[in-house]
Order: structure tokens, then C-alpha cells, then sequence
């Protein structure tokens, strides 16, 4: 297990991390004849990935994020990697190799970054996989992702559900605290401000937070309140103005 996988895994759920265990988990328990694969999607930032992580230590699940070069052979040599089955010659045994180990396990599928299967034509392995398997089989992607996979059909009609990555929150920015700045308190209105100047994104909150507790650190303070901080220097993702040169 990687040092970031250790990370996810002890932090209390999220907004976001719950929502996909609550996905994957009506998913697995669905009645017997309605489909087995699902959507999570959302825009950037806001935590589908740590939430990947997170369902994949909590159901035990097999879970690939998928690469932009990706080709089929890769996408299924990734697949029988995190299943730790050696890959056969041929795309068609590999994915019935994928289906095989599926049905066996009971484990479910997070396939990340998903739409990049979607843009190089490759999505309808994923139905093949679900369909020789029966598995749970749950797609991650962006916030078009669902409009995207309208263009298959074959694909779209297998979906049970589609759960949209929500917002942070106030309660999220304190779940976060602990691991990002376990030595100093913030003060609720400094919450607040981080929320906002992050535009809610997951990412940029963490960002914040570790760069206030940075601040506290060079100041020697164990606590940081809004008055504390210049609103300046928060990450918000926009691009810095460039420097005038000085002549």
C-alpha cells in the first residue's frame, strides 16, 4: 500500500467518500435482473479520486485510473495488474480473464478517469467486462461524463444509477484539518474564508489548509484565525498576474 493510499484510507469520510460508498453499495445489493454498473461524476477537485481510494480499501474492490494513452491491451494489463493475474496474449482472453476473476471475487470495478476510455472508443470493453462478469462496475469521470456515454447506448442502459460529486463543505474543510494541519486550530470564520477562496473544490481546500499551517509554523502559532491570513494567499486555481519588470 502506497504512503497516498495509507493517507485516504484514515481519513474520515467526506462528503464525497460517502456518497460513493452509498453508490457501490446499492449497486452490490441491487435487486436480481437490474443492471450492475453506475456513474460517479463531477468536475475536478472535488475529491472523486480520494473517494476511489477510499471504496477500494472498504470493499475490498479492484480499481485502475486510467491513462490518456492509454489502449485496450493497456487498460486490460492495468486491470489483471491490480488483480495480480498474469495477463494472457490476446485482448479478447485478457478480458475474459478480468470477467473470470470478477465473478469469482464478488469485487467491484472502479474504473477513474473514465472518460478517457469514452474518447479513444474503448468503452464498450468495460461493458463486456460487466457483462461476463456480472459485477459490480463503477465508472469515475468528469462532469459530462454521462452526457458523453449517451453515444453507447449498449453502455448507457446498463447503468443502475449516476451520483454527481457534490460541492465541499463546511463540515468537509474540518474533516480535513486533522490531516493536513494537525497542530493548529482554526477558527470557524478562517474555515469560512478557505471554503470560499477555494470555490469548494476538495483539492484547493487541502491546498489552503496546509499553506495556512505552513504560515502558523513560520509564525510559531498553534492557532490561525481569518485575521490571520490574507485572502491573497489562498489557492483558488486562478493563474497569477504576471510580474512587471523593474527597471
Amino acid at each position: 500500500m502506497t504512503d497516498e493510499r495509507q493517507l485516504y484510507n484514515s481519513v474520515a469520510p467526506l462528503r464525497n467518500v460517502a456518497a460513493l460508498v452509498a453508490l457501490i453499495d446499492r449497486v452490490q445489493n441491487r435487486a436480481l435482473g437490474l443492471p450492475g454498473m453506475a456513474c460517479f461524476y463531477g468536475p475536478s477537485g472535488f475529491g472523486k479520486s480520494t473517494a476511489a481510494v477510499y471504496a477500494e480499501n472498504r470493499f475490498q474492490a479492484f480499481q485502475v485510473q486510467v491513462k490518456s494513452a492509454w489502449s485496450k491491451k493497456k487498460f486490460c494489463e492495468a486491470v489483471l495488474g491490480e488483480m495480480a493475474v498474469r495477463p494472457a496474449r490476446s485482448i479478447g482472453d485478457m478480458v475474459d480473464q478480468i470477467s473470470e476473476h470478477l465473478a469469482i471475487t464478488g469485487a467491484p470495478l472502479l474504473i477513474d478517469e473514465a472518460d478517457h476510455l469514452v474518447a479513444r472508443k474503448m468503452i464498450e470493453i468495460v461493458r463486456d467486462i460487466y457483462e461476463g462478469s456480472q459485477a459490480p462496475v463503477i465508472l469515475i469521470g468528469e462532469e459530462l461524463l454521462p452526457q458523453k456515454l449517451k453515444e453507447w447506448e449498449r453502455v448507457h442502459g446498463r447503468m443502475l444509477d449516476w451520483v454527481a460529486a457534490e460541492p465541499g463543505t463546511i463540515d468537509d474543510v474540518e474533516k480535513l484539518l486533522p490531516i493536513y494541519a494537525p497542530s493548529v486550530r482554526f477558527d470557524r470564520a478562517l474555515c469560512e474564508a478557505i471554503l470560499k477562496h477555494s470555490h469548494h473544490s476538495i483539492r484547493r481546500i487541502s491546498v489552503n489548509i496546509a499553506k495556512v499551517a505552513e504560515r502558523a509554523k513560520i509564525l510559531g502559532r498553534d492557532e490561525m484565525g481569518v485575521g490571520d491570513w490574507d485572502a491573497r494567499q489562498f489557492f483558488t486555481g486562478a493563474a497569477p498576474a504576471p510580474r512587471r519588470n523593474v527597471a
